[in-house]
């Protein structure tokens, strides 16, 4: 692997952890250094920080906000 893709990793410890848990990953970078913007999109899959991820995620939080608020009404009564 070159040594620049070995300086991102480090400076991205995020994604050097991703290439631990992904070892095919270390072939990849090593045989095409320029597929780094490729590890990044798929890192952001992978922990779940892509925009349909999110907003996937607000919503579950607002139904279960919904839901405890519907709860709380039902005690009341």
């Amino acid at each position: 692997m070159q040594t620049s893709v070995q300086q991102f990793l480090q400076q991205n410890p995020r994604l050097a952890h991703f290439v631990r848990f992904n070892p095919i990953w270390y072939r990849y970078l090593t045989r095409d250094p320029t597929r780094v913007a490729e590890l990044e999109k798929v890192s952001k899959s992978f922990y779940g920080k892509t925009w349909p991820q999110k907003a996937d995620k607000i919503k579950h939080h607002m139904q279960m906000t919904a839901m405890l608020v519907q709860f709380a009404d039902m005690m009341k009564d």
